[in-house]
């Protein structure tokens, strides 16, 4: 079974590589942030931590967590940012652990049938904090796409309709991308067109094969 850990920095491409690999490749894609989400829906326990930590005004009229005000909070109070994340991490991870389980088991009976079509499934779990969440027991490889830092904080500026200062404030809360790439097992490039970025990406998935 081969478990992709698919990580880097803020706005390096993460989403453009798993929409490619589940598109050209079919594979069912994981994703932490999904998960995050879940984790601070209205009436869950988290959310109601969340509340009681900083305060009604943190929730929009309609009961959802007011992110862009959390996102002032604990982008600019590491300690902050600390604590948010005590509370979310053990959630994404078990969800993962869930998957992780119940894929075996499924592929584990289908093989049964058809051991050739499940002699190595793949699965891609899209972790931007795999190396600060400690979750890199979860996967079998790990994939940091890289961008530079002047392309991620450009686009992280247009994305997010933030100002210089806040995207950079937000990429230096991450250990940095140079730090994750010396950890990886591959690294993908996305600084230059989208067609070099995806045949790197075609390479990855053969790697395991030819090496």
């Amino acid at each position: 079974m081969r478990l992709i850990g698919l990580t880097g920095g803020i706005s390096t491409g993460k989403t453009t590589v798993s929409n490619y690999l589940s598109k050209n490749y079919q594979f069912p894609i994981w994703d932490a942030d999904i998960y995050a989400r879940e984790a601070v829906q209205p009436g869950s326990s988290i959310l109601e931590s969340i509340v009681e930590h900083y305060g009604k005004n943190i929730v929009l009229p309609n009961g959802n967590l007011d992110r862009r005000r959390l996102g002032e909070i604990v982008f600019n109070d590491k300690k902050e940012l600390h604590w948010l994340e005590q509370k979310i991490h053990p959630y994404v991870r078990d969800r993962f652990e869930q998957n992780i389980q119940h894929f075996m088991v499924k592929n584990s009976e289908s093989g049964q049938k058809n051991s050739i079509q499940y002699q190595n499934p793949t699965v891609v779990l899209v972790i931007p904090l795999l190396f600060e969440a400690k979750m890199t027991d979860l996967v079998t490889e790990i994939w940091v796409i890289y961008a530079t830092p002047q392309k991620q904080i450009e686009r992280l500026m247009k994305r997010d309709c933030l100002t210089q200062q806040q995207a950079y404030t937000r990429i230096n809360n991450q250990m940095s991308l140079e730090e994750k790439c010396q950890k990886a097992d591959i690294v993908v490039d996305n600084s230059s067109t989208l067609e070099i970025l995806l045949k790197q990406v075609d390479s990855a998935i053969a790697y395991p094969q030819d090496n």
